[in-house]
């Protein structure tokens, strides 16, 4: 990352421990503004943990995280909602409200976190329930009558709804074919590039990360191992990227079978 980049989001020292078990041990991660950052890494080395600690679901047990130059970490509940009001969300699996309409479900951001009134909420959930191509009598639908990859574009409709400033993508193509994930791949760049977001993705799918990502960091053992560009990826002269990229059984990362 260059020095003239302005940083959106800055990880300094995270820690967060789950009784003995240490999940993020003292990690360092920047992105930056306007840039897609993907963290990849194994199950259970804390990628999520690392999330729900910068959305502020998790507080973490030391560290700082700074969004915009401010600090997020133990701020009082009004100043995290301002905070909220910044990010989009896209969850493994959509996570849709099975009892509301798809309208409903991309409004709910706009209604429930803006305030802003349903009338003009619809009319935005529509558009961009087209702008993820889906067509506009999917809006009256529920999301149990929608395949997966419809359901996964939903989701990303929401997660764009209120022109977020950083969009979180949270294993964005778990459960699609190869198709559909490059479909939804494709989609997500069109949108975080067409609001100029900021967005930093956790996925396995290299795929994703070929698509989606400008830089990639690796996290191994609750901290950042590794982190380049994409372009630099393959020939990162890192030996736990190497297998992890390449899916080999061989190699630094064991697994132990239980």
């Amino acid at each position: 990352m260059s020095e003239a980049e302005q940083i959106k989001i800055d990880l300094r020292g995270v820690s967060k421990s789950f009784g003995k078990v240490c999940v993020l041990d003292n990690l360092d991660l920047s992105v930056p503004k306007g840039k897609s950052l993907v963290v990849i890494g194994g199950s259970g080395t804390g990628k999520s943990v690392m999330i729900k600690c910068i959305l502020g679901l998790l507080a973490p047990d030391a560290g700082s995280i700074l969004i915009d130059g401010q600090e997020s970490v133990g701020r009082n509940p009004n100043v995290r909602i301002e905070f909220m009001k910044k990010f989009g969300m896209l969850f493994q699996g959509a996570a849709l409200f099975d009892s509301l309409k798809i309208w409903e479900n991309v409004a709910f951001g706009l209604v429930h976190g803006h305030g802003m009134d349903k009338k003009e909420a619809r009319e935005i959930a529509i558009q961009k329930i087209m702008a993820v191509g889906l067509k506009v009598d999917v809006a009256n639908l529920y999301p149990a009558e929608l395949s997966g990859g419809m359901q996964k574009r939903v989701g990303l409709a929401r997660a764009v709804a209120a022109s977020p400033e950083i969009i979180f993508f949270d294993e964005p193509t778990t459960g699609l074919d190869p198709i559909m994930a490059d479909v939804i791949n494709d989609l997500i760049v069109e949108q975080v590039q067409g609001l100029g977001a900021t967005a930093l993705s956790i996925t396995h799918d290299m795929g994703s990360v070929r698509k989606i990502a400008d830089y990639v960091a690796m996290i191994y053992n609750g901290r950042i191992i590794w982190k380049g560009t994409v372009d630099e990826l393959d020939h990162s002269g890192n030996e736990y990227v190497e297998q992890f990229i390449h899916g080999r059984a061989d190699g630094p990362i064991t697994r132990r079978l239980v």
